[in-house]
């Protein structure tokens, strides 16, 4: 009997560790930056992309954070809807969500990243997941038509679902060479700073706004 009570009492504190631990876990607030290259940090040295680097900002914040790369360079956000049930674990407590450049860059018409980011949306909302959207702008040299719809997609789905929107992930960078890899697309290093110095009070507004969602 005493040999059984030992078991059952080993068993009880085996199951009180793996909930300490599980409850630990949860509370570190877990980020997915949801992308393309931007995200994804193309060409960049270990440590030196946007998530990279957004973490350890919320974390120099005095935040328990964790924020995982889900981006892909190259990505257009029809490859993002694709993937976009696999790349977000459940228990995700926020996503910042960057897709449409590329769409852009290779002159897709505007309603099909439009009706993409919808979809993503409406899947992400459907899980209570709450997103920050984060705004691409079109180039100029595609002309005001197409500069007119593209530009109008992001403020319009923010406002339809109620989120948060950052109006150009890009702000401080794009025209800046100093800023940029040499393709001059790309952040370098110091352009990311300047990303991530830029959109941090949106993430920690994100954040606080959200901390008692599950």
């Amino acid at each position: 009997m005493a040999f059984k009570h030992a078991i059952a009492a080993c068993l009880v504190l085996f199951l009180a560790v793996c909930g300490a631990v599980s409850s630990a876990r949860a509370a570190t607030f877990t980020i997915v930056g949801f992308g393309d290259s931007l995200m994804a940090g193309y060409s960049l040295a270990p440590g030196q992309g946007f998530t990279d680097r957004l973490q350890a900002a919320l974390k120099a914040k005095g935040l328990d954070v964790s924020v995982a790369n889900a981006g892909v360079s190259g990505d257009t956000s029809s490859g993002g809807l694709a993937r976009l049930d696999w790349s977000v674990p459940d228990g995700t407590r926020l996503v910042i969500l960057e897709l449409g450049a590329n769409d852009m860059l290779r002159g897709v018409s505007p309603d099909i990243p439009r009706k993409n980011l919808d979809a993503m949306l409406g899947k992400l909302k459907a899980r209570k997941i709450p997103v920050l959207l984060a705004g691409m702008r079109a180039a100029p040299n595609l002309g005001a038509d197409y500069q007119k719809a593209f530009d109008a997609i992001y403020p319009k789905l923010a406002v339809k679902y109620g989120i948060p929107l950052y109006p150009f992930f890009l702000d401080g960078v794009a025209g800046h060479p100093d800023l940029q890899l040499e393709d001059g697309l790309h952040p370098n290093p110091r352009g990311v700073d300047v990303m991530v110095e830029r959109i941090l009070p949106f993430v920690e507004k994100a954040i606080a706004d959200n901390k008692g969602a599950s």
